[in-house]
């Protein structure tokens, strides 16, 4: 495969680390807040409605500039979290964004304090209904909200506290290992081994990966003890029971919606997961597959490199052949360099887009092996991407979606792709590949992902009652793992270490569940399409290009669709359950 991959020109925003006008724009929003805060600190309930929309808007303009800042220092640090000078430059915009926007958090909790009836002669004003949704998105929060100075001092410690924890993490992270075949390699490089056509090379990097984690899991334990107590003692604060409850509460989704998917899949792992994984053993004529086989390839799949040119144009003629505007939004990640493709040595071993701020672009990041798993990642960050420029219409407030319904473009994308792949391949061998691929990917993202929210769960609820060690830390994976997997596997003593890596339980705690809240919305949404749906993609665009105006129930409504009814889960369950049926009928 060609080496000559593309990376993003952060020049876009900044022309580099030391530049002057990054300089001049925390210069400006230091003085923006000073003036806010004189303005408007202690003030909000005598405005009127014009007022309160000035309040507002002086507002979105800060966070634009704030969110420009600390993006580009986010992106630079993924780009390279090994080199010292990018790591102390995320350090010192971090300190300064938390002292710019600590002189500006009085707002929010203000507004949590006026009346209902105050904010409803506000929003007579033309020019503040605009930020209804916002101002009431904010006030989901008001029933737990601490004292100015208690918010006021969280907000500051956070710095020195969890979001040091988390750099802990990805600098250890990063700066890891792998012996392997010879050669010290990257975890990116370790992870990508893991599926490759060689039982051989899987098994060692499978040992590689455990081992090595292993090595660090007293550290690994520790970061994960302390950010859990970090969120006991906040939540224990502000009052929330669950430690579901704060996400939940941050994705706009009722605790209930949660619970019903999350019920939902856990009811499904034997017909999903545990019926797959049996299939798959038999197909490597075995009874039971080493763990390091969960993501193999079929043993007639010919594994072949995909060039990153095929790539784009797969996934960009998929996005053009249903709607000829998502694919030219697309087509701009390529030509103006806002995607960052080849692995190396300090880069985020993910992918991820990063929709920095609607007065900019977003940003994608990828680890491209050339594999049919990369162009599925390629089309699932694409479809982020292409979310996150609609959205950006409706500014720095109301652009960004909550994870749920933000995890819907992604998985619509890797869907488009997937179809558009299968349709043109005539092979039975290499469709009924690709098939399994799809159902692989679908378990990871729907049963895994819950999985891991089940992990989370246990290892919240315990350590409330004190640190949990390494030892019982690799007891509830394996036990969520078995659980959910099936007894189709075989487990060895280095994969209790493999919760270590996922990033999500330290950065986002239980973000996980919305991959299968997206994956299992997007299945019943592309059952709505493939009926037929008059109108449906102007209806998807639409929902796109709401961004976060809008919950849920309102962007669903028009194809019919409702995430509290219990059979909407099971109707997207059902299309997981229905590629296995089809796999069934050829074996």
């Amino acid at each position: 495969m060609k080496t000559n991959l593309p990376t993003w020109d952060l020049t876009h925003l900044y022309s580099s680390i030391k530049a002057v006008e990054l300089k001049d724009d925390l210069s400006t929003a230091k003085e923006l807040a000073q003036n806010f805060a004189k303005a408007y600190q202690g003030k909000l309930a005598t405005l009127d409605g014009k007022g309160f929309a000035a309040s507002l808007e002086a507002y979105e303009q800060m966070e634009d500039i704030l969110g420009r800042v600390i993006s580009y220092a986010q992106l630079q640090y993924s780009s390279d979290n090994t080199d010292a000078a990018i790591g102390q430059f995320y350090q010192n915009m971090q300190e300064e964004i938390t002292d710019l926007s600590s002189l500006i958090l009085f707002y929010t909790l203000e507004i949590n304090k006026l009346e209902d009836e105050v904010l409803e002669g506000f929003f007579k004003e033309e020019a503040a209904a605009k930020y209804r949704p916002w101002v009431m998105d904010v006030r989901v929060h008001r029933p737990y909200q601490l004292s100015e100075e208690m918010e006021r001092l969280l907000h500051e410690k956070s710095v020195s506290g969890k979001r040091a924890w988390n750099r802990l993490f990805d600098e250890t992270m990063a700066g890891l290992r792998f012996p392997l075949q010879g050669k010290e390699v990257t975890i990116s490089d370790v992870l990508d081994k893991m599926s490759s056509k060689e039982g051989a090379e899987r098994k060692e990097a499978a040992k590689s990966f455990g081992g090595v984690l292993g090595e660090n899991i007293r550290l690994f334990s520790l970061i994960t003890n302390t950010l859990a107590k970090d969120k006991a003692t906040e939540d224990q604060w502000r009052g929330l029971e669950r430690p579901i409850s704060s996400r939940n509460l941050s994705n706009l989704v009722e605790d209930e919606v949660v619970d019903a998917l999350i019920g939902s899949v856990k009811d499904s792992y034997g017909d999903l997961a545990h019926r797959y994984y049996g299939f798959k053993a038999k197909w490597f004529g075995v009874d039971k597959l080493d763990y390091w086989d969960r993501n193999a390839p079929l043993p007639e799949d010919d594994d072949r490199k995909i060039e990153w040119s095929e790539a784009k144009d797969t996934v960009l003629t998929a996005y053009n052949a249903f709607d000829g505007e998502m694919a030219q939004i697309g087509q701009r990640f390529f030509d103006e360099n806002w995607i960052d493709v080849p692995p190396r040595a300090g880069k985020d071993s993910g992918a991820f887009a990063h929709p920095v701020t609607p007065s900019a672009h977003p940003y994608i990041l990828l680890n491209y092996h050339g594999k049919v798993r990369d162009v599925m990642t390629l089309a699932h960050e694409l479809g982020h991407g292409v979310h996150q420029v609609l959205a950006a219409d409706q500014g720095p407030l109301m652009a960004d979606t909550p994870l749920t319904l933000a995890e819907t473009a992604s998985v619509f994308g890797e869907m488009l792709t997937f179809r558009s792949m299968l349709d043109k391949e005539s092979d039975e061998k290499r469709r009924r590949i690709m098939l399994a691929g799809k159902v692989e990917d679908m378990l990871n993202t729907v049963v895994r992902q819950v999985a891991f929210c089940d992990f989370e769960r246990q290892v919240h609820d315990e350590r409330k009652k004190g640190e949990l060690t390494p030892d019982r830390l690799g007891e509830i994976w394996m036990s969520v793992q078995t659980e959910s997997l099936g007894p189709a596997f075989r487990y060895e003593d280095e994969y209790k270490h493999f919760w270590a890596y996922i990033p999500h339980f330290i950065h986002s705690p239980f973000y996980v569940y919305a991959y299968a809240f997206g994956d299992c919305l997007v299945n019943s949404l592309y059952d709505v399409f493939q009926n037929g749906h008059e109108g449906f993609q102007g209806k998807y665009r639409d929902m796109l290009a709401a961004g976060g105006s809008k919950r849920h129930k309102e962007l669903l409504a028009p194809f019919g669709l409702d995430a509290s009814d219990p059979d909407f889960w099971k109707r997207g369950l059902n299309v997981v359950s229905g590629f296995i049926d089809d796999l069934e009928d050829v074996i």
